[in-house]
């Protein structure tokens, strides 16, 4: 019989147990425990089981009363006070930028609706490293006192936002947003001093923000005397850097000027004289009307949002009067269509009825949106302001009729420069160098886009803006351009984008690029395809120019040759004979001495060679070479060629 082996542990020196198990005090003892066959074996108990069990514990959360307590209603002011890099104030530099731009927006904005071409001054003074003091004032209708703190010291306050009317302001946020970034940055009050007709008392005020609560604290309020009729002045001081050359106070003003020729405009830097951009004319953009939306591009929830609000009580009166371009008549073939009545009354449509009600609607035949609502610049302005701007040699411009996104109206303008003092032109010079295919030497120079939107500037962005994409996307090797994919044209040219609207699809609350809608997008493109079909026309004309003055020149180096060869075989005049040849090579080359007029029309009328382009004009210029126009070069050679600028652009004035 075999001998049963036990599964006892072999046993171990004192300290060789000692250094394996901990001692009573600390630990249980080890347990003896038997198997299934009867055999025994010890089971050491855990170390630090004490310790363990603290560590598992189960953790103790916060209850639903708990939360509930700490729940509260976030402020606007407090939440862009922590966000204000929404509001574009992000980085010193362009925290400047943004406080003068949005008060020269509400002060144009404040001329343009009491009827008054527009005087502005700005003063920014550098009181500290790394701080300015900001003023803008205008000659506005100023504001009456009791609006003044709102104005100033409340975030999303304004006339703007509910009225489908074209407007630089929309949001009721910029300069309550400026005065709140100059206060957490340097803990200075905003200043205020309105005045709203020569009889009436000029009222000052000091207003910090409670951003807790979104509402004005006036620190200061009292009547002051001023040299002034009527306007507002405004001094906000920040925190800020100051710059020169691209995306700068100065650059901004230059390109606002280009745009609001009514206005004139006086700028005091902190490092320079005066400048002066003067007033192009004394006639007042068209004053818009409001509007009310049109169906086109309206959403489902917006019409059943619409038909919870309107006053009319029956379906034909809401259709007729909530909606532009929707005639009595109109109104009662869409309720034909969604199978209701113009009677209908507006409390009984159910939502699958109002699904119905708006299918009828976006099928209907409506006229485009009134352009009433809109002020465009006009070709003739764009014109004017880049011959004013730039030296350059083809001026073409192109207004797109209104269109519809989202139910608001808008209106694209293009306007191109090309050639010149923009740099070179090869197609001047070799036939080759013009075939668009991506072989030519246009590499030294590129495309600019200078974008608009309700006559405002736009400098930040540029990438994620939807009217530089659509530059982008537009096929130039089609015109005659060198392109690559995803780049601009590499072409001595300036393309000026303006879109005017009532309510512009800014990507952000800094109002610095605009959202890439397909309509908008699809009117860039139209727009921008007409300017190129344009210039393509001058470069096919100056392409056929050069190849024809290389015939004549090809031809006239052999007449000689030709007049004595032809002598030695006959009799003939070699004088008659070789003035006979010099006019056949005029004749048949005569596309080589077209000249053009300042509209770009041919002067030696030949029907088959006149232009003919609408809103265009061409420019002789006497020299290629570099331009030294702020609106193209760099910063830095801005900052080399500052006091040669272009008179008609600005003045500099003595301090």
């Amino acid at each position: 019989m075999a001998k049963e082996v036990s599964t006892l542990p072999k046993p171990r020196s004192t300290d060789q147990l000692d250094l394996a198990f901990p001692s009573a005090a600390s630990d249980p003892p080890a347990r003896s425990l038997k198997g299934k066959d009867g055999s025994e074996h010890f089971d050491a108990a855990p170390r630090g089981t004490a310790a363990k069990t603290r560590a598992v514990s189960p953790r103790r959360g916060a209850t639903a009363e708990m939360m509930a307590q700490q729940q509260r209603e976030i402020s606007v002011s407090e939440f862009f006070a922590k966000n204000r890099h929404l509001l574009g104030f992000d980085n010193k530099r362009k925290a400047l930028l943004t406080t003068v731009k949005e008060a020269v927006d509400n002060s144009l904005d404040a001329c343009e609706e009491g009827g008054i071409l527009p005087e502005i001054e700005i003063i920014i003074k550098q009181t500290d490293v790394e701080r300015f003091r900001v003023t803008v004032r205008d000659n506005g209708p100023g504001i009456v006192k009791q609006q003044i703190p709102n104005v100033f010291g409340k975030l999303l306050y304004g006339s703007k936002f509910h009225r489908l009317k074209m407007s630089r302001g929309q949001q009721g946020i910029g300069i309550s947003a400026a005065g709140m970034y100059g206060l957490i940055t340097t803990g200075k009050p905003v200043r205020i001093v309105s005045r709203t007709s020569a009889k009436a008392q000029a009222h000052l005020y000091s207003l910090a923000i409670d951003t807790k609560k979104n509402r004005p604290d006036i620190i200061d309020e009292q009547t002051v005397e001023v040299d002034w009729p009527h306007g507002t002045e405004v001094t906000i001081e920040l925190e800020a850097g100051y710059n020169r050359g691209r995306q700068s106070v100065e650059e901004y003003l230059e390109l606002t000027a280009i745009a609001n020729a009514h206005a004139r405009f006086l700028y005091r830097p902190p490092d320079s004289a005066a400048i002066e951009f003067p007033r192009g004319t004394e006639q007042l953009p068209a004053e818009t009307k409001e509007i009310k939306p049109h169906p086109y591009g309206i959403e489902l929830g917006t019409l059943m949002k619409m038909l919870k609000e309107t006053e009319a009580r029956k379906l034909g009166a809401f259709l007729s009067t909530e909606f532009s371009r929707v005639s009595p008549s109109i109104a009662k073939q869409v309720c034909a269509a969604a199978a209701v009545t113009p009677a209908t009354w507006v409390g009984a449509v159910t939502p699958p009825l109002a699904e119905k009600l708006y299918q009828a609607l976006q099928a209907a035949k409506l006229k485009a949106p009134s352009t009433d609502c809109l002020a465009p610049m006009g070709a003739e302005a764009i014109l004017a302001g880049l011959l004013k701007g730039i030296q350059a040699e083809f001026y073409t411009a192109s207004t797109r009729p209104p269109a519809v996104y989202r139910g608001n109206p808008f209106q694209i303008e293009v306007g191109l420069a090309y050639g010149g003092e923009l740099g070179a032109d090869r197609h001047d010079e070799d036939f080759d160098a013009a075939a668009g295919n991506g072989k030519d030497n246009d590499t030294a120079v590129s495309a600019r886009v200078i974008r608009y939107a309700n006559r405002v500037p736009l400098l930040y962005q540029q990438s994620s803006c939807c009217l530089f994409k659509s530059v982008v996307d537009t096929k130039w090797n089609n015109y005659g351009l060198s392109q690559s994919s995803g780049a601009l044209p590499r072409a001595p040219m300036v393309i000026l984008i303006h879109m005017a609207s009532v309510w512009v699809p800014f990507i952000s609350e800094g109002k610095e690029a605009i959202a890439d809608y397909d309509e908008i997008r699809k009117e860039v493109r139209l727009a921008v395809a007409d300017c190129g079909r344009r210039l393509a026309t001058l470069l096919k004309r100056k392409r056929t120019r050069a190849d024809y003055t290389k015939r004549r020149d090809v031809f006239t180096r052999y007449i000689d040759e030709v007049v004595d060869s032809v002598r030695a075989l006959t009799t003939v005049n070699k004088e008659e004979f070789r003035k006979a040849l010099v006019d056949l090579s005029k004749t048949y080359t005569a596309q080589a001495d077209l000249e053009f007029d300042e509209h770009g029309h041919v002067v030696k009328k030949t029907a088959a060679n006149d232009l003919g382009l609408e809103d265009t004009i061409v420019v002789k210029r006497e020299g290629q070479g570099s331009f030294d126009s702020g609106l193209f070069q760099g910063a830095s050679k801005k900052e080399q060629s500052a006091g040669s600028r272009t008179p008609r652009v600005m003045r500099r004035r003595k301090t």
